[in-house]
């Protein structure tokens, strides 16, 4: 008799899982590059799942989608919501889920929710973006410039949502670039290896 192998399914997407983004454009390439990553492949975008009213969103902080956030009901730039399966079709480019290494418990699930909701239609971060790039030039900035949420780009507010629940110990989520963030939680254990979405 012959066996064969076959491949587990994909997680289903969950609270606290990571989808990440890499662009088929010139921009992501760039951010990709300024991050330590591979063109075309590595990251250049992050969001994060939450939920709200029973409902799992992608929460994202960009300038680049043009969709109107399903709660705020208006296209913003910065902190929105989108339904994922909207989200990952509509994206051009490679799209991963990064599953979180446990399910959250009830109150980790409710306290990351509320922080994304609370912070959703915070304007963009460009300038934070651009200083989160490479590992030194952000490790300088961290020791230089406080945590700042008062305005957010994409990794800042993951990294900041975790750092809420407890899951990502940080003393500055104003830090960390998408490529950092996922390699970090990576090694951590804090994220599983990531499935090909798109």
């Amino acid at each position: 008799m012959i066996f064969s192998l076959s491949k587990k399914p994909r997680p289903a997407p969950k609270a606290g899982d990571i989808i990440g983004f890499s662009g088929d454009n010139w921009l992501s390439a760039g951010i990709s590059v300024a991050t330590l990553g591979i063109p075309f492949w590595d990251l250049s975008h992050v969001g994060i799942i939450g939920e709200h009213k029973g409902e799992l969103l992608l929460f994202e902080s960009t300038t680049l989608n043009d969709s109107p956030c399903v709660i705020q009901k208006e296209r913003v730039r910065g902190a929105q919501a989108h339904r994922i399966d909207d989200r990952v079709q509509a994206y051009r480019g490679k799209v991963w889920l990064y599953p979180v290494y446990r399910p959250l418990y009830a109150y980790e699930g409710n306290r990351l929710s509320e922080f994304l909701i609370e912070h959703l239609g915070r304007d963009y971060d460009a300038i934070g973006a651009f200083r989160s790039g490479g590992n030194v030039f952000s490790w300088i900035e961290s020791l230089l410039r406080r945590q700042d949420l008062s305005s957010l780009f994409c990794s800042e507010l993951c990294a900041a949502a975790f750092q809420c629940t407890g899951i990502l110990p940080t003393d500055n989520a104003s830090r960390w670039n998408p490529n950092r963030l996922v390699r970090a939680c990576r090694r951590r254990g804090v994220l599983r290896r990531p499935w090909r979405l798109k």
